[in-house]
């Protein structure tokens, strides 16, 4: 007796996906397939030993007081992932006072919690991201987020900390930029021995190119950030990056912007083609800022938006859809989300 057709069917998909490497199925999330990431020279790799190119949002500043921490729940998450095709996220966690870690430790670890537990449920990877331009004053504060966010995610492989969003320009890497990581990678390092840590650069995380010449040693899984926004940052940035990954440095693109580097302006369509023609070139992952609904050229969200993830293309703004758009085909698959149960 012969198969019923659906079973036929099914049958038929299921070898045609035995054709193809793990990472093209489509029934996979985006932590399944890639696994836990490493490093390896100057790429970032998926557990099957390929460079792995991640994309998605980054969330806006979480301080309590500011609004745009609305944004941190599972319902958002679940519409990137299911909308956006997204296979990463990041949390900005607002690390000083007015608001921040430094002044609300509960609250902000709280939104940190609700956007890595949703991470985790839909499959994709998570930054923390350690959201100061002075972390250097007190590092204490520092290690003492991110030892609590080892010891409850530091199993998982969704999770990487990203421990100083964006030195200053005269925050000179080598006198003080470099020692304060180091201090923060051994405490992580203790409590998790692999996930990936990714480092700030000098100049708003722009100066990779000093890294590359005083690259932190004695660790594993180190990769460095390099942030841009379209409008400002062209080919003089590209340069650095390019010396830096000759060097051998890793990097990872935390943060861009279609616009002006102080977040407004216009979208900078001919710039940010250069940026992802690069990034695609050099397998780097990015998070564009900002999911949130201020009122400048980077938010992605038209004001007033709501917190519950049902929005549709007349809720983004012009930057918001052309980022949708980017993130939604930057991996040749579409990921699933909740429905997966392989994300661990």
């Amino acid at each position: 007796m012969s198969l019923p057709y659906r079973l036929l069917r099914t049958a038929a998909a299921i070898a045609s996906l035995a054709l193809l490497p793990f990472s093209q199925s489509y029934a996979a999330t985006a932590v399944a397939t890639h696994g836990a990431l490493s490093v390896k020279g100057n790429q970032i790799l998926g557990a099957d030993g390929k460079p792995a190119s991640l994309a998605g949002p980054s969330l806006f500043w979480s301080n309590t007081g500011w609004g745009a921490d609305r944004y941190y729940n599972a319902e958002v998450v679940e519409h990137l992932q299911k909308d956006w095709n997204v296979s990463i996220i990041r949390a900005a966690i607002g690390a000083d006072k007015n608001g921040g870690y430094a002044a609300d430790p509960e609250g902000n670890f709280a939104k940190a919690e609700r956007v890595i537990d949703a991470a985790i449920a839909q499959g994709i990877y998570v930054i923390v991201d350690w959201h100061s331009h002075s972390a250097e004053k007190d590092p204490a504060l520092a290690i003492s987020f991110f030892e609590k966010i080892a010891r409850k995610y530091g199993n998982t492989p969704n999770v990487i900390y990203e421990i100083y969003n964006e030195p200053l320009q005269n925050t000179d890497w080598s006198k003080t930029v470099k020692p304060y990581s180091e201090q923060l990678i051994k405490k992580i390092r203790a409590i998790d021995p692999d996930n990936l840590i990714i480092v700030g650069t000098q100049s708003w995380s722009q100066d990779v190119d000093k890294a590359a010449a005083d690259p932190i040693a004695g660790f594993n899984n180190i990769a460095y950030t390099l942030h841009f926004y379209a409008g400002t940052h062209k080919q003089d940035l590209r340069n650095k990056a390019k010396i830096a990954l000759d060097k051998g440095l890793a990097l990872m693109v935390t943060e861009w912007g279609t616009v002006n580097a102080n977040g407004d302006g216009g979208v900078d369509k001919k710039e940010t083609e250069l940026w992802l023609a690069f990034m695609r070139k050099h397998h780097l992952s990015h998070c564009n800022w900002a999911l949130n609904d201020k009122k400048e050229g980077a938010s992605q969200l038209k004001v007033g938006t709501a917190p519950d993830g049902k929005w549709t293309d007349a809720d983004l703004t012009e930057s918001g859809l052309y980022v949708k758009n980017i993130v939604r085909n930057w991996s040749p698959v579409k990921y699933t989300g909740a429905e997966a149960t392989d994300a661990k």
